[in-house]
């Protein structure tokens, strides 16, 4: 049988995973500076942990996993012939890959908040699986790189993940705009266009806008039965908005009487002020009345940030989500996060040349192979140099010269050490520098002194 990948998957190999671990480095780095702590959880959860918190939609993209055993025997056989899948799925199905990291956080909050410090803040870097059309950009294993906090209402959090994300695409030298809404502005559109009943229909579609354009969000309104009068109060959505302060003072005409509505449009204008009062560069910060995010449980401000200069979807988003531990029976701890996308920020650097050389780390030494006993010595002098810190190895075989050196330009590494028959007679050791060609003999000790 022909070996091959699981579509959707990927294979990383040297370069690629230090390169993705410089990444990682960068964020972890910014994490502790803002006062998270690592934390991680299970790759697999119950399913009915998962169900029922990403939409309609989101649930479907759920990793299922079969129960152990015969799972068949234990079916409802009427279910079983009419291929009702709802139904099966909970008969043979009990545990699910996450679909993301926020989920399993609040239940890990949820079991543990008798021992937890409020505000806890927690940082998570892990991989996340989703049954998703593979496409640039999108896989169906990746890894997501998230800071939560909860257990505070304060505005303050949402300005200072504000900071914690453009702090670490800065870092990254990505170029970025971080577009903001609020759901309860969401709330409020879909109030005033007389549809409150439809807000998830309404979010769903609103959140496909950059992807199915103006016509395909209101072919999707019109197949929820959403009336072509609501449609038009909705048309100056899809309008280029020059002036957003402006738009913000339109939204509180229109939300006079939308209590929910004015309270998204105020908290906005909180943090875009103090954004701003920060010295953070209005370009950064885009208003984006159509962000939908299209998750339920967001409840307040959402975020999604987009890389410059490059095709690419969103490379980071989150939000605030007060309601999400509610569902696991602990109420009052409000929360909100943020969540880097680590394979698409690998892509836009790739694309944008923003990986520096030294990403990739190779062995300084390689030790010529002359035989056991050249090898026993050779060995010795490696495990000093790890004592040290200092990257060696060995070639395995005695063989010849050629396919060491071979080996050794293949893999990137420096200097070639040569430790035969005379210099174990004379005590020195003869290094070649495999860049500059420059070759030397030294005597062991300063060869020591020289590395220390």
């Amino acid at each position: 049988m022909k070996p091959s990948l699981a579509k959707g998957t990927r294979d990383f190999a040297a370069e690629e995973v230090y390169r993705r671990k410089y990444i990682i480095s960068i964020l972890e780095k910014n994490f502790r500076l803002f006062g998270f702590q690592p934390l991680e959880t299970p790759s697999f959860e119950n399913l009915s942990t998962l169900t029922g918190k990403y939409g309609e939609e989101g649930d479907r993209l759920i990793f299922k996993i079969l129960n152990s055993g015969d799972y068949a025997s234990k079916v409802n056989a009427e279910d079983w012939s009419a291929k009702n899948s709802l139904k099966l799925t909970s008969q043979i199905s009990e545990k699910a890959l996450r679909y993301d990291l926020t989920v399993p956080f609040a239940r890990y909050v949820a079991m543990n908040h008798g021992q937890l410090t409020f505000p806890f803040k927690r940082y998570q870097v892990q991989p996340v699986w989703r049954a998703d059309r593979p496409q640039k950009g999108r896989f169906r294993e990746f890894y997501q790189c998230d800071a939560d906090v909860v257990g505070s209402e304060s505005l303050l959090q949402e300005v200072e993940l504000v900071q914690l994300y453009l702090k670490s695409f800065l870092d990254l030298k990505i170029p970025v705009k971080l577009h903001l809404n609020n759901r309860k502005i969401l709330s409020g559109l879909a109030e005033y266009a007389g549809i409150a009943n439809q807000l998830i229909d309404f979010t769903v579609a609103l959140d496909k806008l950059d992807k199915i354009g103006r016509d395909g969000v209101v072919k999707e309104l019109e197949s929820k039965n959403i009336s072509s009068d609501s449609i038009e109060k909705l048309d100056f959505l899809f309008k280029t908005q020059a002036d957003q302060l402006q738009l913000l003072q339109d939204l509180k005409e229109k939300f006079k009487t939308i209590p929910i509505g004015l309270e998204g449009v105020n908290e906005l204008e909180f943090v875009l002020t103090n954004c701003i009062n920060l010295g953070i560069s209005h370009e950064n910060l885009v208003f984006n009345i159509t962000l939908a995010r299209g998750l339920d449980y967001y409840t307040g401000a959402i975020f999604e940030i987009k890389a410059e200069g490059v095709e690419m979807g969103s490379v980071g988003g989150g939000g605030r989500y007060n309601n999400l531990t509610e569902v696991f029976g602990v109420k009052n701890i409000p929360g909100i996060g943020i969540s880097f996308g680590l394979d698409r920020i690998y892509l836009v650097m790739e694309e944008l040349k923003l990986f520096p050389e030294s990403s990739v780390e190779n062995t300084d030494y390689l030790f010529v192979n002359y035989g056991v006993e050249e090898s026993i010595q050779a060995m010795q002098i490696i495990s000093k140099l790890h004592q040290n810190s200092i990257s060696a190895e060995l070639y395995p075989e005695n063989t010849k010269l050629k396919k060491q050196f071979a080996y050794a330009e293949k893999k990137g590494i420096e200097n070639m050490v040569f430790l035969g028959d005379e210099e174990l007679k004379a005590g020195t050791i003869t290094v070649k520098n495999l860049k500059t060609s420059n070759q030397k003999t030294l005597k062991l000790e300063e060869f020591f002194n020289q590395i220390n």
